[in-house]
């Protein structure tokens, strides 16, 4: 008699789902939720640039800068991922980015142009657009490994870990000096 380890029975699971995986309501549901990702991360380039003019530091400024990069390297990671998934690339309107983008736009109109304030009421807006990007890369991963979409699941991962550093820069700027200077404008 065989004996099979638990890693053995995860591996030869996961193979054995692969198939039926792509037409369940789950995979539906992790296809689905990559189309809202996607017009999150197309929406979120278009609207980097207005943050950036609206930073009045140059770090913050560069700051955007370097993430509108990013978020374009993103939009390529995902078309590579519906690409590897055999499915065609598609974007899904996202309802919560809308709402932050929106949120980002309130508050550079409720602001005054050229103060701290501004820069750091920014950095809120663009961490909850970050943390919004790390839970939902990191679900999304989680889904990916439980499907047997390994190489999938290492491009999540990929932008996953550069999402967590583009957080952890911006809280760096904002405890440099941003926050400090807002609170005594």
């Amino acid at each position: 008699m065989a004996t099979t380890t638990k890693s053995d029975s995860t591996k030869t699971t996961a193979k054995s789902t692969k198939g039926k995986m792509e037409n369940s309501e789950f995979h539906k549901f992790f296809i689905d939720e990559l189309k809202d990702i996607y017009w999150a991360e197309k929406h979120l380039s278009k609207a980097l640039p207005k943050m950036q003019k609206a930073a009045t530091s140059t770090e913050l400024a560069a700051a955007f800068e370097k993430h509108r990069e990013e978020t374009n390297n993103h939009i390529d990671t995902l078309e590579q991922v519906f690409e590897q998934l055999g499915e065609k690339v598609q974007a899904k309107k996202c309802d919560a980015m809308a709402g932050l983008l929106e949120e980002a736009n309130a508050i550079i109109e409720d602001t005054e142009k050229g103060t701290l304030v501004r820069d750091a009421a920014l950095i809120l807006a663009a961490q909850k657009v970050e943390h919004y990007e790390i839970a939902t890369y990191g679900t999304l991963r989680t889904f990916a490994l439980n499907m047997g979409h390994t190489e999938v699941a290492e491009l999540l991962q990929q932008t996953l870990d550069n999402e967590k550093e583009t957080d952890a820069a911006l809280t760096e700027i904002a405890e440099e000096f941003i926050n400090e200077q807002a609170a005594a404008e």
